[in-house]
């Protein structure tokens, strides 16, 4: 059976599939707030849903970021910026930021967010986020619409509300939130982790089976 194209659109139906043309549909991913400053001016803070891992060691990150943005020549004059994750009680403050302009607000302000001081790098990260990673800039790779902005991550602060009595750090209590297509949602119910596919199940202890 012949695919069935629609000339005006160009998509393709195929067995219950349509195609479209490339765009990018790589969701969910994180929205994260990035927040920089020059020295002597006012901190900024940019919500970035284009933000990804990309290597463990040294640990690295990326944002890719329009060039028109106002805090694109900031993060490029001063080689840093702290990237911050977004909680549900964040994710108001986190739209505000994507939308809002930095050359026309205050983004701390208007939101009342508190900046924090980091100890290896000048800019401010966001007091009310769960994870503050502090970066410095490597190397800006320019694409299309956007420049790619290759960091290291040279510190990392965390919320002491989420540490246990083992000092264990709990981010997934936090109430995460994902961009997907345009909405925000607040992350759910654990179906897995990691490796528990090949994962061979825990015999029960003796103790276990004589009580039964």
């Amino acid at each position: 059976m012949k695919d069935k194209i629609n000339r005006e659109s160009g998509q393709a139906k195929t067995s219950g599939k349509t195609d479209w043309k490339p765009g990018n549909m790589l969701y969910p991913v994180p929205a994260v707030m990035v927040s920089c400053m020059r020295q002597g001016e006012k901190p900024n803070i940019i919500t970035i849903a284009w933000a990804g891992t990309i290597c463990s060691s040294p640990a690295m990150l990326s944002v890719s970021i329009r060039r028109e943005r106002y805090s694109y020549d900031i993060i490029k004059e001063t080689g840093e910026f702290a990237l911050n994750l977004v909680t549900a009680d964040l994710v108001r403050a986190a739209d505000y930021c994507g939308v809002k302009s930095g050359r026309d607000v205050d983004k701390f302000a208007d939101m009342k967010l508190t900046p924090c001081s980091l100890t290896n790098i000048g800019a401010p990260g966001i007091a009310e986020s769960p994870v503050i990673l502090s970066c410095k800039v490597t190397e800006i790779k320019p694409l299309g619409s956007h420049d790619l902005f290759l960091a290291e991550v040279v510190g990392v602060t965390v919320d002491s509300r989420y540490m246990d009595e083992q000092n264990k750090f709990h981010l997934n209590q936090s109430k995460l939130i994902t961009y997907s297509h345009g909405e925000y949602f607040e992350l759910g119910k654990k179906v897995g982790s990691f490796g528990y596919s090949v994962r061979k199940p825990e015999k029960k202890s003796k103790d276990r089976r004589k009580r039964k």
